[in-house]
C-alpha cells in the first residue's frame, strides 16, 4: 500500500502577520530578505541542471544515464532542505497533521482535511477578471520573503554537466531562478519554483519559464513529485511568476483519466483530449525533443493568456505529461451561477483540486467526502462543450503556427476526432449531479 510519508512539523511564527519584525542581522530591512536591502553577499546552495533536449521516452527523461546527477534532487536535496525549514519553524500551520484519505470510487479522488490554510493563506490582491496584469512591487512579491525561506537557486549548468555548489552567491545582475517553501502548504514537501526572481515578472507562461518548470520535474526523477500553475483568474493569489510543487506518493485522479488522440505537431507532440472527467481538458505528451513539448504547450499557454482565458496546467510524469485546463469557476462565481451549497464548502478549484487533491476545509466536507461531490464541483470547472471547442480552434491555431505550420488540417482533424468521440464524452451527462453524503469507508493514509 503507498503511504504518504509524515514528519514532525514545527509551528511558524515567523510569517504569522507580515509587519511582525524579526531580529536585525547586519542592517538591511531588518527581515533578511530578497531584496536589495539584504541580498548583498548573501549565499544559497545552487543546483546546475544537465540540459536536456533529446526524445522524450516512457523510460524515464534521457540525459541521467551516463553520470548520476551530482546530488539526489527530490530526496536529498529539496525534500531535506524542506524538513530543515520545517525543523526551523518556517510554516504558518502543521500540514503533516492534516487528515488525507482516498475516496471509494472508479476515480480514486483524495481529500484532505485542511482547517487552518483557508485563515492563514495570503489573501488575494488584484482583479481576478484579468488573466494578464502589470507586476506590482508594491503588493506582495517573492522578493520580499525571508533568505531562510530559499531551499536553493535552480540553474541550467553551463558547461553541460549537472553540479551542485552548496554555497554559491547570489548572482542578482543574471536574475536566477530559485526555489521556495510555500509557507501555506498543501502537502509534504510543497514548494515554489519562481523563474528569474528579480525580473520581478507577473503571473504568466512564456517559454523559457515553462521549460524551466519540465526541467525541474525531470530533475525529480520521480512520477509522485508533480508541478503545477494557476493563473491570475484561476485561483493564483501572488502576481509573481511561479509554479508550485509537492510530493505526494498517490496517483492523481486525472494521471488515471482517459483520453484520446485528436493531433499531434510537426515535432512529435501528441495532443489528446480527456474523456470521461469533470473537466475538460487538454493532454501534451512525446515530442522529438524535451523543447518540442515545452514549446508547444506554453504556446498553447500563452494564446489562452493573450485571449483572457484563466487556466491551469498539471506537470506530471516526471514532465513527460502535461495536463492543460481552461476553466471558468471564477466567471460564474462572479455571475452567481454556482450553486450556494458548493460555495459555502469555500473550496477555490485551482490545478491541485482539477487534478484530483481536494483540499477541503471543513470538517463536514471532509467527513461527507464522495466522488459524487467531487465530481459535482469540478464539473462547475469546466468550459462548456461549445465553450471548450473554440478554445481549442483557438489553441490549435496557435500552436499550429510554430510546430505544424497548417492550422486548417490541424483544425480538421480536431473536428473529426471529436465526431468520433462525441457519444464518449458524458461529462455534463453523467450521474454525477447532486451533493451526496460518503458513507463508504475510505482509506486513511497516515
Amino acid at each position: 500500500m503507498l503511504r504518504i510519508k509524515r514528519v514532525p512539523t514545527v509551528v511558524s511564527n515567523y510569517q504569522k502577520d507580515e509587519s511582525e519584525e524579526v531580529a536585525r542581522r547586519g542592517g538591511g530591512c531588518g527581515r533578511n530578505c530578497l531584496n536589495k536591502c539584504c541580498i548583498q553577499d548573501a549565499k544559497l546552495p545552487l543546483y546546475a541542471f544537465k540540459r536536456l533536449n533529446k526524445i522524450v521516452s516512457d523510460k524515464g527523461m534521457p540525459g541521467h544515464e551516463c553520470k548520476p546527477p551530482p546530488v539526489a534532487f527530490l530526496d536529498s536535496l529539496l525534500l531535506g532542505e524542506w524538513e530543515d525549514r520545517m525543523q526551523r519553524g518556517l510554516f504558518r500551520y502543521d500540514v503533516t497533521a492534516c487528515e488525507t484519505k482516498v475516496i471509494p470510487g472508479q476515480y480514486g479522488f483524495i481529500a484532505q482535511l485542511n482547517e487552518g490554510r483557508h485563515l492563514k493563506k495570503r489573501p488575494t490582491e488584484f482583479r481576478v477578471d484579468k488573466v494578464l496584469q502589470p507586476f506590482d512591487g508594491n503588493k506582495f512579491n517573492f522578493t520580499k520573503v525571508g533568505q531562510e525561506e530559499v531551499l536553493l537557486q535552480f540553474e541550467a549548468s553551463e558547461d553541460g554537466e549537472g553540479q551542485f555548489f552548496p554555497n554559491a552567491p547570489i548572482d542578482v545582475e543574471n536574475a536566477p531562478s530559485v526555489v521556495a517553501i510555500n509557507v501555506s502548504p498543501i502537502e509534504y514537501g510543497h514548494v515554489l519554483l519562481i523563474p528569474r526572481i528579480f525580473e520581478c515578472l507577473p503571473q504568466r507562461i512564456d517559454r523559457d519559464s515553462f521549460l524551466l518548470a519540465i526541467h525541474m520535474a525531470a530533475e525529480a526523477e520521480n512520477p509522485y513529485f508533480r508541478l503545477g500553475y494557476n493563473s491570475l483568474g484561476a485561483f493564483a493569489t501572488i502576481n509573481h511568476l511561479h509554479f508550485q510543487a509537492y510530493y505526494l506518493a498517490v496517483p492523481f485522479p486525472i494521471e488515471k483519466a482517459p483520453s484520446e488522440k485528436i493531433s499531434s505537431s510537426d515535432g512529435g507532440v501528441k495532443i489528446s483530449k480527456l474523456l470521461n472527467y469533470p473537466v475538460r481538458g487538454l493532454v501534451f505528451e512525446g515530442g522529438n525533443t524535451l523543447q518540442d513539448l515545452s514549446n508547444t504547450v506554453s504556446d498553447a499557454c500563452i494564446c489562452l493568456q493573450d485571449h483572457n482565458i484563466p487556466y491551469n496546467v498539471l506537470i506530471a510524469d516526471c514532465g513527460r505529461r502535461i495536463f492543460l485546463f481552461p476553466q471558468c469557476y471564477a466567471e460564474k462565481q462572479a455571475l452567481g451561477e454556482v450553486n450556494a451549497e458548493l460555495l459555502d464548502t469555500q473550496v477555490n478549484p485551482a490545478v491541485w483540486e482539477i487534478s484530483g487533491h481536494m483540499v477541503l476545509k471543513r470538517k463536514k466536507d471532509y467527513e461527507e467526502a464522495s466522488e459524487e461531490n467531487a465530481w459535482r464541483l469540478l464539473a462547475e470547472v469546466s468550459l462548456s462543450e461549445e465553450r471548450f471547442q473554440e478554445v481549442n480552434a483557438l489553441i490549435f491555431e496557435a500552436t499550429a503556427c510554430v510546430d505544424n505550420g497548417n492550422g486548417n488540417a490541424t483544425q480538421s482533424s480536431l473536428e473529426e476526432a471529436d465526431a468520433k468521440s462525441e457519444e464518449k464524452d458524458a461529462i455534463n451527462n453523467s450521474s454525477h449531479c447532486s451533493m451526496v453524503t460518503g458513507t463508504q469507508e475510505c482509506l486513511v493514509l497516515q
